[in-house]
């Protein structure tokens, strides 16, 4: 078996996980692909969240998961009329789709399954 701090050290982690969604829905409306490219969030970014109000904590995940397109837009803003991105979320996404963008961002962040296995002895 290599050497583990060898493989470590050749380790890349620099690179979050990414993934593209297609919203369902909104994709409907809209008349063509709305796709939402989503990444991991790292350990400070989930530090931070977990400190926010405990029922708008999806929402959070989905502002710093979501690379595209920029959730954070003032005319995506003005256009839901809500004066904080997490206000035109609200707007914007269903529940169900809310709870469903913020699991993709958990999954590929490395929660909602297991990242560790054991080595079983021969």
């Amino acid at each position: 078996m290599a050497d583990t701090l060898e493989l470590l050290l050749k380790c890349n982690t620099a690179e979050l996980p990414k993934k593209e969604l297609r919203m369902k829905r909104l994709s409907e409306a809209a008349g063509g692909d709305v796709v939402f490219s989503i990444q991991a969030i790292n350990f400070n970014e989930v530090s931070e969240i977990k400190g926010r109000k405990s029922e708008d904590i999806p929402l959070f995940v989905i502002l710093e998961g979501v690379v595209s397109p920029d959730l954070k837009n003032a005319e995506l803003m003005k256009k839901y009329k809500a004066a904080t991105p997490v206000e035109m979320l609200k707007e914007l996404l269903l529940p169900g789709e809310i709870e469903d963008l913020s699991r993709e961002i958990e999954t590929l962040s490395g929660y909602r399954g297991s990242t560790v296995e054991e080595i079983k002895k021969k």
